[in-house]
């Protein structure tokens, strides 16, 4: 699934860090996407979930569609090569970042827009969230400083009735979820 793009070993963080390269902690990568915004994108899978939308609920964090997610090892992978793979592939219109829970790796997810923006790349940007706007007020206030970025507002509420969400283009699982350019 990674195709020639180098994984780097955990205990090269520090390390990379000091040499200004940034990176992504993973579960996977899918390079051509198409359920999730109305153009093809670049999906990324982020590896972390407090399953808030279940236990909210009292419900039985297995019945959570990216709980076998959860047993998908993680991996580390420079920016720049996420960057490279993405700008190569001339289906793709937009990165989508989604879950497990993106906003729990918030500097990574920071990181890896200001390095496509800073390199020139002004494609859309599709956050994946199980968070209302309410809580993540200081994530979304530094997100406006970029342009093209889009957040999908809500958690899963099982017996919700899907909608179709205008802004992404798709239908969403749980009528109270909601989608805006930020």
């Amino acid at each position: 699934m990674y195709g020639g793009v180098e994984k780097i070993n955990l205990k090269h963080i520090d390390e990379i860090s000091k040499k200004n390269n940034s990176f992504l902690e993973v579960k996977t990568i899918i390079d051509e996407n198409f359920q999730d915004y109305k153009f093809a994108s670049m999906f990324i899978a982020f590896p972390k979930c407090n399953f808030k939308c279940f236990k909210e609920l009292n419900l039985d964090i297995s019945g959570c569609q990216n709980f076998k997610t959860l047993k998908i090892k993680n991996k580390i992978i420079l920016i720049k090569y996420v960057f490279e793979r993405y700008i190569k592939n001339p289906i793709t219109k937009a990165i989508v970042f989604g879950g497990l829970e993106p906003f729990l790796s918030f500097n990574e997810l920071y990181e890896c827009i200001l390095y496509f923006r800073t390199n020139g790349c002004e494609d859309d940007f599709v956050i994946y969230t199980g968070y209302y706007k309410h809580e993540i007020k200081q994530e979304i206030l530094k997100l406006k400083k970029f342009k093209n970025i889009i957040v999908k507002f809500g958690r899963f509420i099982p017996n919700l009735s899907s909608k179709f969400d205008e802004v992404l283009g798709v239908n969403l699982v749980s009528s109270n979820q909601y989608a805006e350019m930020i």
